[in-house]
């Protein structure tokens, strides 16, 4: 008998566990399940839309979806739709693909007043992610702060202060393309806790920073070391890395502000330690730093900037599932190198965390693929018809890839001039064209 496989989570860490299952010499039945009518995760609903090279990986899933020996299983939620014991009493093996969907916390004070927004809702807003659809942030503030050095808040930086040209060919929804278009938004702001050598950031999306249409990039040079310092331990290529951003921000100093009507401030040494305001957000409390061993250390003088919307991007974490071992203090999957139990194997974020990027998940695949086929000689479990016989006698309505084939193409048929697609953003609405509402 086949291997009977299901992955829940249908993003790149999903994807690339299917394909490696699929071209192994091992005869597996691969079914994906995924919470949502559309697959591809943060390929679709974390990736920036202005980045569209970056979504062209979905093609080659797109083609792994297409093998015979795989099924997709869109609009179906583990925990409500089946549970993950019953998942695991009906196939051989489960791989948890689900992620690090929730934002981690800043840890200060205030962080509960309104306004205040994590990077994984605010790029799911803009993204067109269906738990997000409502959220309608308040963006009449000439300020924006936004907490993070790493990629996700240089794309959020980027999105805020884009023209409505540089957004065209991008698969933004046009709902959140007209928000940040009538915004107020002037100013963002930029604060890393530490300095621009230890910034997570990636030297193309920096570079974009210094050609916007209307928006022009603001530092003091004085904080820009002349290179990554020797005692500084790393590779070579991250501290080629780093050195290409230190050139790259030289290369902003001494911008005029006023040359554009919006600016971007690279804020760095700046920890935030309390946001201000009553039930909404009327400021930001930072400290200034300096770090010591690595660590971003207090120096005691203090600074606010004036903003009603503070967008921390400071990382993110998972909640768990019932039935799976859990680190809730890390936020992650307990497993051994991605085995979290008996037939149970965890990839991608929930396994290690949220780090690299859209590749970095391939090795999780293969490697999970090799210890399936390690582990399970032959396949014993009935696999997809317990699943679907469960899910039809729970009233689950099934997207397959057919059906999300069909709405692929309706939101490309729907895209505005230029653009890739235009997102539906409710379940209901995905549903709807499907059913031909």
């Amino acid at each position: 008998m086949p291997i009977r496989v299901a992955i829940v989570g249908s993003g790149p860490s999903g994807f690339y566990t299917a394909e490696a299952l699929a071209k192994s010499d091992a005869d597996c039945e691969i079914d994906l399940i995924e919470r949502l009518p559309a697959p591809h995760g943060l390929i679709r609903y974390g990736v920036a839309p202005d980045h569209q090279t970056t979504k062209n990986v979905a093609r080659n899933f797109d083609k792994t979806a297409a093998r015979d020996e795989m099924r997709f299983y869109g609009n179906v939620d583990i925990g409500t739709d089946i549970s993950l014991d019953d998942l695991r009493g009906m196939y051989d093996a489960v791989v948890l693909a689900i992620g690090s969907p929730e934002d981690n916390k800043l840890g200060i004070p205030g962080e509960d007043k309104q306004g205040v927004i994590g990077s994984a809702a605010f790029v799911g807003w803009y993204n067109g992610h269906p738990d997000f659809v409502d959220l309608a942030p308040d963006l009449n503030s000439a300020n924006v702060c936004v907490i993070g050095n790493g990629n996700v808040a240089v794309d959020i930086a980027r999105l805020l202060v884009k023209t409505r040209a540089e957004l065209s060919t991008s698969d933004i929804t046009n709902d959140a393309l007209d928000a940040l278009q009538a915004s107020s938004v002037t100013d963002v702001y930029m604060l890393g806790r530490r300095g621009p050598v230890e910034a997570k950031f990636t030297n193309v999306e920096l570079r974009e920073m210094g050609h916007l249409e209307n928006c022009v990039p603001q530092i003091d040079g004085s904080i820009i070391p002349d290179g990554v310092p020797e005692e500084e331990e790393m590779s070579d290529r991250d501290r080629r890395l780093r050195e290409k951003n230190l050139g790259t921000l030289r290369d902003f100093v001494g911008r005029d502000p006023n040359e554009l009507e919006k600016r971007v401030h690279f804020e760095f040494y700046a920890a935030p330690r309390e946001i201000l305001g009553d039930d909404k957000v009327e400021g930001l409390r930072l400290e200034r730093t300096q770090v010591v061993d690595g660590r971003a250390v207090g120096t005691g003088e203090f600074f606010e900037i004036e903003t009603s919307l503070v967008l921390p991007a400071v990382g993110y974490r998972s909640s768990g599932l019932e039935g799976l071992p859990f680190n809730d203090d890390w936020g992650v999957a307990v497993s051994e190198d991605g085995r979290a139990g008996d037939g149970l194997y965890v990839v991608g974020w929930i396994k290690r965390g949220p780090s690299g990027v859209i590749g970095t998940n391939r090795p999780d695949g293969q490697l999970a693929a090799k210890q399936i086929i390690e582990d399970i000689a032959e396949g014993s479990k009935p696999g997809r018809a317990a699943l679907e016989a469960a899910l039809q006698k729970n009233g689950a309505r099934i997207v397959n890839y057919d059906d999300w084939q069909a709405l692929d193409a309706h939101e490309k048929a729907n895209a505005r001039d230029g653009a890739p697609r235009e997102k539906e953003i409710t379940v209901a609405a995905m549903l709807g064209v499907l059913d031909g509402a």
